[in-house]
């Protein structure tokens, strides 16, 4: 009866091309995103995602029948508008995670010195979470699906007619907002201005080559 257990160097060669993909796989990949467009985010298997940004409104200075029409609004256009898909995310970092571990960690600690610079830590990350005061961001998100390349602008600028006419104030995400969005999304990063289209851009200098 034949050995049907494979060859050794059978395996060699499997582990070769494992971690030959492995190699090839951008991080881009690996988080789902292929691309970011002037106008939208473009993933592996999901769609091309179109965001429109919601300005908030403050519904503690509204009547009850304005917040009422407001309600009214959103159950028009989610039910006229089956492609609309709803997204709330952070627009400041939020320091929960390291509170609840600062904590847990002074109840741990028996030195009484650590203990303390526990809660200079703690105090620090309370000072910083009361001046950047973590808020939440809303948009309406239109994921694009084989649709013709010809009918996408016109698509889209219907869709925005139709928010802005049930009296939402919106703006369509641009390149830069998109960025913003995916680098608070991944890492919590709302400090830096400006976000690289691929790491470390920011550190190139133009003109300036290396030295061998």
């Amino acid at each position: 009866m034949p050995d049907s257990r494979p060859m050794n160097g059978g395996l060699t060669v499997m582990n070769k091309n494992r971690k030959a993909e492995r190699q090839r796989t951008s991080t881009r990949k690996l988080i789902g995103i292929q691309d970011i467009s002037d106008f939208s985010l473009v993933t592996y298997g999901y769609g091309e995602l179109v965001y429109f940004l919601v300005k908030p409104t403050n519904i503690s200075v509204l009547s009850e029948e304005s917040i009422r029409a407001r309600v009214y609004a959103l159950m028009t256009v989610l039910k006229g508008m089956a492609e609309i898909e709803m997204c709330a995310y952070n627009s400041r970092e939020n320091f929960d995670g390291n509170k609840r571990y600062l904590k847990k960690r002074m109840e741990e600690e028996t030195n009484y010195i650590i203990r303390q610079l526990l809660e200079q830590d703690m105090a620090h990350l309370d000072n910083i979470q009361v001046q950047t005061a973590t808020a939440r961001e809303f948009a309406m998100v239109v994921r694009l699906r084989e649709q013709n390349e010809k009918e996408v602008v016109p698509y889209l600028n219907r869709i925005e007619k139709t928010l802005k006419e049930q009296g939402f104030s919106i703006k369509r995400a641009s390149h830069e907002d998109i960025q913003r969005i995916v680098a608070v999304y991944f890492e919590q990063n709302v400090t830096q201005d400006s976000f690289d289209e691929h790491d470390g851009d920011r550190w190139v200098i133009l003109g300036d080559e290396e030295v061998r």
